[in-house]
Order: structure tokens, then C-alpha cells, then sequence
């Protein structure tokens, strides 16, 4: 399946959960060896999480799929330009190629607000959108110690 064909899933699905008023215009897809995993669309609306964006649906339900968390060798196809949200979780997921069709500018003129995330990043202007606080380091470092103790998987 060619690439535009797969990018019609993700818009299709995109557009099927805006009409129902799930979510929004976007719409992802995954790809791995050729074959699409899965497609899905941000749902933020009808589940009530303001996480749910296509991308990161994306990525749970075809770790789902899989078996597993990593998905290197997986392909990202996204009706929009990942937001940082999607973007960090993208890279979690060990996904190193992705498909974008819109991009930051065509969200924004239709009211997305990615970029005052960016702002926030870029700037660390703390108070104007977020106030972040380090606190009880010594209790957390327990906790992180205990972790590498038992040798778990790092991922």
C-alpha cells in the first residue's frame, strides 16, 4: 500500500470521529513491514482525555497489537504535524519515521493552539502557562534507587 493510500485511512477515520464529535481533523496511522497496523483518530471529545490525540492512540493500540512498547520499525503516518505531546511519545515508542500532512501553521489558523506548548519549551516561561515545583527529591530518589535495585527493564 503506497503512501497516499495509507495517509486516505487516516483522514478517512480523521473524519468520521470529527463528524460523530469524538475529536478533531486528525487522524493517524501505522505502518510496520509494509503492512498498516492499525488507524485511528483523536478522541479527546468523546473520551474526555485531553490526551487522546490520533498519534498517541495510534501508538497504544498498535503496542496493543504488537505485544509490545517498542515499535521500532514502525512507520507514523499523522493528518497533522505531531504535537509535543505526540512527538515525545513518538520518540518513546522508538518510531524514527513519520508522514505529516498539515502543519503546525494550517492547525493554528483553525484555532489549534500547539504553539504556545513550543513557547513554553523553547522559553521555559514558567508561570505564564505552567508553574513547575521540585519537591520531596529525597523520597522520589528512594523510589528511583528501589527501581534499579531490582534491575527492571529500562525502556
Amino acid at each position: 500500500m503506497n503512501s497516499d493510500r495509507i495517509m486516505e485511512l487516516a483522514v478517512n477515520e480523521a473524519r468520521k470521529t470529527m463528524n460523530e464529535n469524538v475529536g478533531g481533523p486528525f487522524g493517524a496511522a501505522i505502518v510496520k513491514d509494509g503492512e498498516v497496523v492499525c488507524v485511528t483518530s483523536n478522541t479527546v471529545l468523546g473520551g474526555h482525555d485531553a490526551t487522546a490525540h490520533a498519534e498517541v492512540n495510534a501508538i497504544r493500540k498498535t503496542g496493543e497489537i504488537l505485544g509490545t512498547h517498542d515499535l521500532s520499525g514502525c512507520i507514523l503516518y499523522a493528518t497533522g504535524y505531531p504535537c509535543p505531546m505526540c512527538l515525545s511519545a513518538i520518540i518513546w515508542a522508538n518510531i524514527k519515521e513519520v508522514y505529516y500532512g498539515t502543519d503546525l501553521s494550517d492547525a493554528e489558523k483553525i484555532g489549534f493552539r500547539d504553539d504556545f506548548i513550543y513557547d513554553f519549551i523553547k522559553n521555559n516561561n514558567q508561570g505564564e502557562v505552567l508553574e513547575i515545583k521540585h519537591i520531596a527529591k529525597d523520597k522520589c530518589l528512594e523510589l528511583f534507587k528501589e527501581y534499579e535495585e531490582k534491575e527492571k527493564e529500562i525502556y
